[in-house]
């Protein structure tokens, strides 16, 4: 029997596979490893990875003002990583309270941060 959790808002939990799927979506995305962890990276440059902290958890590289947007809109799915690389917008995402429509938007705002301006101005932001 398969078990997928349900969330309140009728929406269902996302997996590891669905952030790699939505990541790898992105134009040019590519994935990668990093200290032990799968990353996915646009022209070398890391814009998210999976299972850090722990299991069950992703990273978005937000600028300040994003993350602040995304965690105020769900706090209990979007939390500032700790010390300096939080304070700079690296953002964990808490995979089993996440809903793939705000980590689409996430992972496309983090995309768009990293990828080169040339590149990131073929593809219009559709948020």
């Amino acid at each position: 029997m398969l078990f997928v959790q349900r969330l309140p808002h009728g929406d269902y939990a996302v997996t590891a596979n669905d952030f790699r799927c939505l990541a790898l979506a992105l134009p040019e995305a590519i994935e990668s490893a990093h200290m032990d962890h799968p990353d996915f990276r646009v022209r070398r440059k890391i814009f998210a990875t999976l299972g850090h902290p722990a299991n069950g958890w992703g990273m978005v590289k937000l600028h300040p003002e994003q993350q602040h947007s995304f965690f105020k809109a769900e706090p209990e799915v979007f939390v500032p990583v700790k010390g300096a690389w939080g304070r700079r917008g690296a953002t964990s995402v808490n995979l089993k309270a996440a809903r793939k429509v705000s980590l689409a938007k996430a992972l496309r705002a983090a995309w768009r941060n990293t990828a080169p301006k040339r590149l990131a101005e073929q593809f219009p932001d559709d948020q």
